[in-house]
């Protein structure tokens, strides 16, 4: 499903996607339409969404987003904007579900990049364009928690924004599960991670290693 307040993108999008064999389920001009139609039809794989809709034109496209998550955790979310809103953007992208992405659509240079974007967070995963890690962790750390750091502990960390599973991790640095637990514990206590804060701790750390 698409959701986009400009009548042209929005049926450009759609026509876009579907020559590329993409099955789009609805378009629809706003966030709480696009809320509604998710909850009386089927769920679709992936939810394509603008930031700024109506009736503001500010953030409602995003908190839609953040709300299917919340809602529907199981249907992927890709969002597309010409800007970033921080708290709602870290918000969507460290919260529980299925795959997320936010990309700026200034950077979106061809039609294979935002094909390749939808098709991964379908799959589970993580999308976020560099420039929106930049900004979520802009001036949020006095000193880089990545140095206090061990090289056993980089390693796992490394391997972790490669989306490796702990016994992925586990494999190929030859370690149990248990201590690659022990290391991800501790990345999580250095990098200052709550296990309380209803973020996922994984995600956060991954974002801040991408962003050092």
């Amino acid at each position: 499903m698409i959701a986009e307040d400009s009548a042209l993108l929005r049926e450009g999008l759609r026509a876009l996607l579907t020559d590329e064999g993409v099955v789009v389920d609805a378009a629809v001009g706003d966030g709480d339409a696009l809320l509604a139609l998710l909850g009386r039809s089927a769920r679709p794989d992936v939810v394509l969404v603008d930031v700024r809709m109506p009736p503001t034109h500010t953030d409602e496209g995003i908190r839609a987003a953040v709300e299917i998550r919340r809602r529907w955790p199981t249907v992927a979310v890709l969002v597309l904007s010409q800007h970033v809103e921080s708290e709602p953007a870290r918000e969507l992208v460290t919260g529980e579900g299925a795959g997320v992405g936010y990309l700026l659509k200034d950077r979106v240079m061809r039609v294979s990049e935002l094909l390749d974007a939808l098709h991964r967070v379908a799959r589970g995963e993580v999308v976020v364009d560099p420039e929106v890690v930049r900004q979520l962790f802009a001036g949020s750390r006095r000193a880089d928690p990545l140095e206090s750091l061990t090289p056993r502990e980089r390693d796992v960390l490394g391997l972790m924004a490669e989306g490796r599973t702990n016994a992925g991790i586990g494999a190929v640095l030859h370690l149990s599960l248990s201590a690659v637990e022990k290391h991800g514990n501790a990345i999580f206590t250095k990098l200052g991670l709550d296990a309380s804060d209803g973020y996922s701790r994984r995600v956060l750390a991954v974002l801040q290693y991408l962003q050092g």
